[in-house]
């Protein structure tokens, strides 16, 4: 599940740049001329279709419109400042254009954020117009022929130029290339601070400016004077003079909790609303400076490391919250070491970020989910550049060695297979996008026809009209999910066990279906590629039961003094 970072999507005429095209190529892969243009021919059809439907919902003119969609958006990261400079720069063309029924696919190529080189098709995420493409084109430059705004660069221009937008593109680039929270004082790799790779992503630090302090150590004499593994158990009991956490976590075996995976285990998910125009309100972009600043990805959310409420209709916990609710000294360990385009080709590449001392840390859970990429590109001939079972082989047992080096002795590995993506041609191509909802005029099929057109559909295999592709594409993902399985039985280290599940998507189509859910609420509604939140806690259910039934020595015992934790610490400090 591929979202690699390749500029700051802070306007909203380029923050929807990496709804897909971020989905597109390895996260560390530099952009090409074509990635570029390509993100901003996405980005303006998206926004020139959310301002057409805002004016058609409310009945109002494009630049009444446009200043809505402006209204809407918070201060925060300059969104709204942002926004207006760009409505100043294209505004008044856009308004001409729409104002002339041009849809927005026409709008774009005219305004020069789509291009069409030379014996290449032209994209477009709407059905043609009646008359002939080029004569539609001819039309639409002549009625901005006098227009200035064509002077303004635009694939090969980056918004992290803007002067008030430099520090905040760098930190946020900076946070996601080394994968380490952005505000850490004492460099121990965890922070006071949510985004840009903090607590959202592993367990808040209760002291920043001591590095031997940190979630999921082993605590220091009992954790008598501090919390030194931040569970928020410490102190001694004046009734009898034992350490509270002598008293209540010796012999429990306290564990954490950490996932190596993709996009798909990060919760990659853009909101619904940020793009459907008749839900839009000022409410509903709230959220968004924060998902900016965690690469889009919810992990704080996810079905591994999630530690708040699910925002869905189900109650399943992540196996985080298991984790502490069946030993509350688990408290706060937690890592998602999860990354936009993550595969086992690239995982060397940030798996320097976890964080575990063989001496002065507990045992920890990792989960290798690895689910899509090593067959997912966004090539027109994909199988090429698919990894095959000696690459995965090879790749995997690398990782393993340099995990056998970190975690540890008493620590578990568990690997998840490649899930079958057939599911999502085979549930969503027929069905209206979000963005085509309200005039029943995009589908997915669509959509993934425009992304494949301008080379960045992220899974070229499985996004796909071509059934056989589809079939080739999950015959190799089986291949490597029997690689994994092989590994699993065959390799054994001195730190931890492993073990071997599949990634089985049809038992979670029947398990919602059971609830009366119906299959494609499975997927991303926007991205149309992503599992969604629901997917990934019944997901996180069937890993727990599964572990409690075959391998209950991977979850560790429960700990009979949760009770009393809670007596005394309440909810030891939050998260």
């Amino acid at each position: 599940m591929k979202t690699p970072w390749k500029v700051l999507p802070a306007s909203p005429l380029l923050f929807f740049l990496v709804l897909h095209t971020s989905a597109s190529s390895a996260y560390n892969d530099p952009p090409t001329v074509g990635d570029t243009s390509s993100q901003a021919c996405i980005g303006c059809v998206l926004v020139v279709s959310v301002i057409e439907q805002l004016a058609q919902v409310h009945n109002s003119t494009a630049q009444a419109a446009m200043e809505r969609l402006c209204s809407y958006l918070p201060e925060k990261l300059f969104l709204k400042t942002t926004c207006y400079l760009v409505t100043h720069i294209f505004g008044s063309d856009i308004i001409k254009l729409l104002s002339a029924d041009m849809n927005a696919d026409v709008v774009c190529h005219t305004l020069a954020f789509c291009k069409q080189n030379a014996g290449q098709p032209s994209c477009h995420l709407y059905a043609l117009p009646k008359a002939p493409w080029k004569y539609t084109l001819k039309k639409a430059r002549h009625i901005i022929r006098k227009s200035q705004n064509l002077k303004y660069p635009r694939s090969d221009s980056d918004i992290c130029s803007f002067p008030f937008l430099t520090k905040i593109c760098q930190e946020i680039k900076s946070a996601i290339q080394n994968s380490v929270p952005f505000k850490d004082a004492d460099a121990d790799k965890y922070s006071v601070f949510p985004t840009l790779r903090g607590y959202h992503w592993r367990g808040r630090d209760c002291n920043d400016q001591d590095k031997m302090v940190y979630p999921g150590r082993r605590p220091v004499n009992w954790d008598a004077q501090q919390d030194s593994n931040c569970n928020g158990i410490w102190g001694v009991d004046p009734k009898d003079g034992i350490p509270y956490e002598k008293k209540f976590c010796e012999g429990s075996q306290p564990r954490g909790i950490i996932l190596l995976g993709d996009s798909a285990g990060a919760h990659f998910h853009i909101a619904p609303e940020w793009m459907t125009a008749a839900q839009m309100s000022l409410r509903s972009f709230l959220s968004l400076p924060t998902a900016l600043s965690d690469e889009f990805n919810w992990p704080h959310l996810s079905g591994a490391t999630g530690f708040l409420d699910s925002t869905t209709r189900i109650k399943e916990d992540s196996i985080y919250l298991r984790l502490r609710k069946r030993n509350r000294c688990n408290h706060r360990d937690y890592q998602n070491i999860s990354k936009n385009g993550a595969s086992s080709q690239n995982l060397e590449k940030f798996i320097e970020s976890l964080s575990r001392n063989q001496l002065l840390d507990q045992p920890a859970i990792v989960i290798y989910a690895m689910i899509g990429n090593d067959v997912c590109n966004e090539h027109t001939d994909p199988v090429p550049k698919m990894t095959i079972p000696e690459q995965l082989y090879s790749k995997v047992t690398q990782t393993l060695k340099h995990l056998n080096s970190h975690l540890p002795n008493g620590s578990h590995v568990v690997f998840y297979g490649l899930a079958n993506g057939t599911f999502l041609w085979d549930h969503l191509h027929d069905r209206y996008h979000p963005l085509g909802q309200l005039n029943k005029d995009v589908t997915y099929a669509q959509l993934y026809s425009f992304l494949s057109c301008l080379q960045v559909n992220p899974c070229q295999g499985w996004m796909s009209a071509n059934k056989t592709l589809r079939t080739l594409t999950s015959e190799r993902a089986a291949q490597l999910s029997s690689t994994l399985k092989k590994i699993a039985s065959l390799e054994k280290f001195t730190n931890f066990n492993l073990f071997y599940m599949d990634f089985t998507l049809q038992e979670i189509v029947e398990e919602w279906q059971r609830r009366g859910g119906q299959p494609w609420e499975l997927i991303e509604p926007v991205d149309g590629f992503h599992p969604s939140e629901v997917t990934l806690l019944l997901l996180a259910d069937q890993f727990w039961k599964k572990m409690q039934h075959q391998w209950p020595e991977v979850l560790g015992k429960e700990n009979p003094f949760n009770l009393q934790i809670e007596q005394v610490f309440g909810d030891q400090g939050g998260h």
